[in-house]
C-alpha cells in the first residue's frame, strides 16, 4: 500500500503528467482514498495498542467496570480494523468503483427464481449492513414467486472490489417450500458484478447496433408501477448482450440508465476476452458463467455454507443469507492476493 502511494506520488512529479487531465485526476483520487486509509489503519493501531496498556494496568488495580468499557470499545475497534484490512487488500484497477450485480434463476423454475431472489435479498442487506446505497433498478418477476433476473446498483467505496468475490454460480440444497411432497431441491443462480465504468471510460457503442425496445415496467405481484410504457430494453446487437432499466419515473431516465449498464457490461466483455487470452497463453484454464460454481449453501439435511475455490465454511447460512458475507470476501480476497 505505501509503495503504490510513492509511486503515483513519483508518477505525478513527471513530466507530462497533467497532459491527460482525466487520468491523473483519477489517480489523484486514488492516492487521496490510499492515504485515507493507510491513516486510518495506523490511527487504530495505535489506539488498540493503547487499550492494552489500559487494560494492564487496570487488571492490575481490579477495576472490573473500567474493564467492561474496554472490551466494549476493543470490540468496536475490532470491527473497523477488520474493515480497513479488507479496504487495504483492493489491488484491482476498478476496485474502488461502484457495482452492478445482476442474479440470474438458473434452470427449474420456481424453485431457482425463489433461490435468486434470496440471493437479492443477501447483497441488499449486506449493502445496508456496510453503510452503501443499493438500488434495485431492474426485476424480472417469477412464473409463481421470487425472480428470473434482478439487477442491482450499488454504489459507495469499493464496492466492486467487495462484490468481485461473489462471481459465479451459487447452490442452494434444501427441502422445497413449493413441493407438497417435501422432497430435497438443488437450485441454481448465476451472479454476475461488474465495475460501473459510466462516464469514466469509453467504450464505443455504434447507434446502428443497438434494439431499443420500451415496455410497461411492473412491480412485484405484477403490479403496474407505471400506467404509461417507461421502461426500456436495450439489445446490441453484435454480442447479444441485453440490458434493461424500469425503476426511473420516465423513459428518458430508464434510458440513461440502461446505456450506463451496458456500457459496463460490454466493457466488461472486452475485459474477459484479454483474461482469457492471456490465461490459454499461460497455458491456464478459466471457466466462465454457469460452468463456475463458487459456492453452495445447505438448509437441508444439514446446515452449512461452503465456498468451493477458499474452502471457508460456517454452519450458519442463516446469518450469510442475511447479509454477513463479510467473512467470505475477506477470505476469497486473501485466497486471491498475488493472484491478480
Amino acid at each position: 500500500m505505501e509503495a503504490e502511494i510513492a509511486r503515483i506520488h513519483e508518477e505525478s512529479s513527471a513530466e507530462g503528467y497533467w497532459d491527460d487531465p482525466e487520468h491523473a485526476q483519477e489517480r489523484m483520487q486514488h492516492l487521496a482514498s490510499l492515504e485515507a486509509d493507510v491513516t486510518e489503519w495506523r490511527e487504530l493501531a495505535n489506539r488498540a495498542e493503547q487499550l492494552a496498556e489500559l487494560a494492564a494496568l487496570t487488571e492490575e488495580e481490579e477495576d472490573e467496570s473500567f474493564l467492561a468499557e474496554i472490551r466494549d470499545e476493543a470490540s468496536g475497534l475490532e470491527r473497523r480494523l477488520a474493515d480497513v484490512r479488507l479496504r487495504l487488500m483492493m489491488s484491482g484497477p476498478h476496485d474502488r468503483r461502484d457495482a452492478i450485480v445482476t442474479i440470474y434463476a438458473g434452470a427449474g423454475g420456481t424453485e431457482s427464481q425463489d433461490w435468486a431472489e434470496m440471493l437479492m435479498r443477501m447483497y441488499l442487506r449486506w449493502a445496508e449492513r456496510q453503510g452503501l446505497q443499493a438500488e434495485v433498478i431492474d426485476r424480472a418477476e417469477g412464473d409463481e414467486a421470487g425472480v428470473k433476473s434482478a439487477t442491482i446498483e450499488i454504489s459507495g467505496r469499493n464496492a466492486f472490489g467487495l462484490l468481485r468475490s461473489e462471481r459465479g454460480v451459487h447452490r442452494l440444497v434444501r427441502i422445497s417450500p413449493f413441493d407438497n411432497a417435501h422432497r430435497r431441491h438443488t437450485s441454481f443462480a448465476l451472479v454476475e458484478v461488474i465495475p460501473d465504468v459510466a462516464g469514466e471510460i469509453e467504450v464505443d457503442i455504434k447507434a446502428d447496433d443497438l434494439r431499443i425496445d420500451v415496455f410497461r415496467a411492473s412491480g412485484h405481484g405484477g403490479q403496474n408501477v407505471q400506467k404509461n410504457s417507461t421502461a426500456i430494453r436495450i439489445t446490441h446487437l453484435p454480442t447479444g448482450v441485453v440490458v434493461s432499466c424500469q425503476n426511473e419515473r420516465s423513459q428518458l431516465q430508464n434510458r440513461e440508465r440502461a446505456m450506463a449498464v451496458l456500457q459496463a457490461r460490454l466493457y466488461d466483455l472486452e475485459v474477459q476476452k484479454q483474461e482469457e487470452e492471456t490465461a490459454r497463453l499461460r497455458g491456464e484454464h478459466i471457466t466462465a458463467g454457469w460452468g463456475n460454481q463458487i459456492r453452495s449453501y445447505v438448509l437441508h439435511p444439514y446446515r452449512m455454507v461452503k465456498d468451493l475455490r477458499t474452502e471457508w465454511e460456517s454452519g450458519n447460512p442463516t446469518a450469510v443469507l442475511d447479509g454477513d458475507i463479510n467473512s467470505l470476501i475477506e477470505a476469497y480476497l486473501h485466497h486471491m492476493v498475488g493472484r491478480n
